[in-house]
């Protein structure tokens, strides 16, 4: 199975033919969405080509290829023209040897733990970066725009960044999901950061997104 996880477009519908564009190219089998669909939100600008009702058009035409959680700017009335389901806080997703813990990122986030990961943490007496068992949790979230892989004693944060509106000077990017191992991604399809096993590649990882 191969996955693309992208979150936060915000009613682009500039962004979102070029995630669809990135989909089709990278011949995914499942589209991974963090939330924030629709709703630009009261925090940000407006982001290129804001058009909602185009986003759900795009979106609705590939509907039973996506899986999605909600974000923070995701409501009832957005779930009542998707045709696909948004409403869930989180999702979980096993691959290989990987628990994917997956969510929006206002809610459960590394300040905030799902219960799942809490009890690991306060238990495991492993070194950061080891290749135990407790590190194949994966907390994997979108909500601040900026892309992160982060390795912890129990888990490993992952966020893709945003789609339409990248914060903290990171790229308008996405991820790809595939064998066990990450890419991050521009747009455009040039990786700029990959992860398997227990810590980021050092030839992709820039001290930023650590």
């Amino acid at each position: 199975m191969k996955w693309m996880i992208a979150s936060d477009i915000h009613g682009s519908a500039f962004y979102c033919e070029k995630m669809l564009k990135a989909f089709e190219r990278e011949q995914a089998d499942k589209l991974l969405l963090l939330g924030d669909i629709l709703y630009h939100g009261p925090r940000n600008d407006l982001p290129k080509g804001y058009a909602p009702k185009k986003v759900i058009e795009l979106l609705n035409n590939i509907k039973e290829k996506i899986l999605c959680v909600r974000g923070n700017c995701d409501a009832e009335v957005d779930q009542m023209v998707l045709e696909f389901p948004i409403m869930a806080e989180y999702a979980m997703i096993t691959e290989g040897d990987l628990n994917i813990f997956v969510t929006h990122g206002h809610h459960f986030n590394e300040k905030k733990l799902p219960p799942m990961f809490e009890k690991t943490q306060e238990g495991s007496s492993n070194k950061e970066g080891s290749n135990n068992k407790e590190n194949h949790n994966i907390l994997l979230h979108g909500h601040t725009h900026v892309p992160v892989c982060r390795v912890h004693e129990s888990y490993t944060y992952m966020n893709p960044g945003s789609v339409s509106i990248p914060k903290e000077n990171s790229e308008h990017s996405y991820m790809i999901l595939e064998n066990g191992a990450f890419w991050w991604k521009t747009l455009d399809g040039e990786t700029y950061l990959n992860f398997k096993g227990s810590k980021p590649e050092r030839g992709y990882c820039r001290e930023e997104y650590r």
